[in-house]
């Protein structure tokens, strides 16, 4: 792992410098080339800016572990209001929440509930109910959710980890489940005995669980493959498969993050590949700005030339 990624991943999790990189300017200019605003009309309006280009949206509220139970009533009330807002909208719009946003470091069974109550909304409306991964420590409580979820309905997704160690034997399991699954790299800072440090390593591991998920044995009611990295490269990899296998696209999605290589996006699209745009939004943007910054260090060149403009 490089230093400037670790760097990176360091200053996501202090609380000093998250405080003060919040108030400074340059840090809330450079963060709007990645989210469109804090609150989620901003975000929604971003959406249907990209509506006619063919492109969809995921959209998230970032923050994680709140710090007691009573707080998840209040962001499942959000994400209802982000539902209704989708549908008067007209968009075809997902909803994507962290585990430890809806009480899960509280009360498990708590959290379960919650997300049940959102998946039933999600499944009304025909909108997958995204569930996203967040440090190995959470992963395999995370797949249990996720199961837990799954039992009930087929329109509930697992973001799952590229870079850790259990993922090919956990990407089994949840292929004989026909799992809808965002194939991701990963974004937190994990020790060597725990997760893929080197970035060909990850690149290879990527590669591998997608085309996994891609096999005939995982297409099964409910399955779908969110492919989302920038990595064109990859990307290209995994098309050139696709075509040469013959696989349909409804087995598949390209998911990218608002701001970053929008002519990508916008190509994809245009190419006839089905793409999600993931649009983040809400106060507590740092941790996953420098994330963001960590899980590709050239995007400090990109945030330097374009913070100051408008």
């Amino acid at each position: 792992m490089s230093m400037m990624r670790k760097i990176l991943l360091w200053a996501s999790t202090n609380a000093w410098l998250r405080e003060r990189a919040m108030r400074t300017r340059f840090v809330r200019l450079s963060v709007r080339k990645f989210m469109p605003g804090e609150q989620v009309e901003d975000a929604i309006a971003a959406a249907v800016q990209l509506k006619p280009s063919g492109v969809s949206a995921i959209f998230t509220k970032l923050g994680e572990n709140i710090s007691q139970l009573s707080e998840a009533e209040e962001v499942y009330a959000h994400y209802m209001k982000v539902l209704d807002l989708i549908k008067r909208a007209g968009i075809s719009g997902e909803i994507s929440i962290k585990p430890t946003q809806l009480g899960y470091d509280q009360d498990q069974d708590a959290c379960f509930d919650y997300c049940m109550k959102i998946l039933k909304a999600c499944e009304a409306q025909g909108t997958i109910f995204w569930i996203d991964m967040e440090g190995s420590a959470y992963t395999q409580g995370t797949i249990t959710l996720f199961k837990r979820l799954r039992a009930h309905s087929t329109m509930v997704g697992i973001a799952i980890q590229a870079y850790l160690i259990s993922t090919d034997r956990d990407l089994e399991e949840l292929a004989a489940l026909g799992a809808t699954i965002r194939m991701v790299k990963g974004a937190y800072l994990e020790p060597a005995s725990v997760a893929f440090t080197e970035k060909s390593k990850v690149n290879e591991q990527y590669y591998k669980n997608c085309i996994r998920l891609l096999q005939a044995d995982a297409d099964k009611p409910g399955a779908l493959l969110h492919i989302a990295t920038h990595d064109t490269g990859i990307q290209d990899q995994i098309l050139a498969y696709v075509a040469q296998h013959g696989i349909e696209k409804r087995r598949y999605e390209f998911a990218m993050l608002y701001g970053i290589n929008t002519a990508r996006q916008l190509s994809l699209a245009q190419r006839g590949e089905r793409v999600r745009c993931l649009v983040a939004y809400g106060e507590y943007w740092f941790p996953w700005y420098m994330r963001r910054l960590a899980e590709r260090p050239a995007n400090i060149g990109f945030v330097l030339r374009n913070a100051f403009k408008r």
